[in-house]
């Protein structure tokens, strides 16, 4: 499934799990076909690293990126916003909602987890990206927040592949990380082309896509 070698384990490799939340699990208001089955995977998956990063899709209601919020428009429509096309999605995932929690399978992890890096809570403007908004200037702070821990490598896992673990993993090529994305780690909202249009973002960005069982061995 990789596209190239990714090389042993470090102590500058990190895991970047991405919004696994309730609302995008089966049940949930964003619910992703079989969601729920990237946790036991990411659990044993997180017992290999040091260092691990959680991210969590936190919106306030009325989002702009909600078709609620706009008269007329329908989910997995789109609308032109300030900064661009954006995708409008049913409501998820709103502050201090059940919706917005972890999956309760997950709790190991994120009670593990060194930083838990909220995103999405600008009323109008969405963030797919754990690294930067969907306007392309808005910072998150966690590539500074990388660099200053010394992590080079980022090995990215969550929901949804085609969406927000796409974008992370190329900002975080762009910021100067090498990122490498666990495939069987992640699921996808699978809309029209999304997913061959990831596979074709990441292989351009030379991002490897491996299975969780080619996780490189530790370094000795």
């Amino acid at each position: 499934m990789s596209i190239q070698p990714v090389t042993l384990m470090r102590q500058t490799d990190l895991l970047l799990v991405i919004d696994v939340q309730n609302d995008f699990c089966p049940g949930g208001r964003l619910a992703i076909a079989d969601g729920d089955a990237v946790v036991p995977v990411i659990c044993e998956l997180a017992t290999h690293f040091e260092h691990v990063v959680v991210t969590q899709d936190w919106h306030p209601a009325g989002h702009a990126s909600f078709a609620s919020t706009h008269p007329g428009k329908q989910a997995y429509g789109h609308i032109d916003l300030e900064y661009g096309q954006q995708t409008l999605w049913p409501d998820h995932c709103v502050q201090n909602t059940p919706g917005a929690a972890f999956h309760p399978g997950l709790e190991e992890v994120v009670a593990r987890a060194e930083l838990i890096l909220r995103k999405g809570f600008h009323h109008g403007i969405d963030s797919y990206s754990a690294f930067l908004e969907n306007d392309k200037r808005t910072l998150t702070g966690l590539a500074g927040y990388l660099r200053e821990r010394g992590f080079q490598r980022i090995f990215l896992v969550g929901l949804a592949y085609d969406f927000c673990v796409r974008f992370s993993a190329l900002d975080a090529v762009r910021a100067g990380f090498e990122a490498v994305v666990i495939e069987d780690a992640c699921r996808a909202v699978n809309l029209p082309g999304s997913v061959e249009s990831t596979h074709e973002a990441l292989a351009a960005a030379k991002i490897p896509r491996i299975s969780a069982s080619e996780l490189p061995q530790p370094a000795s």
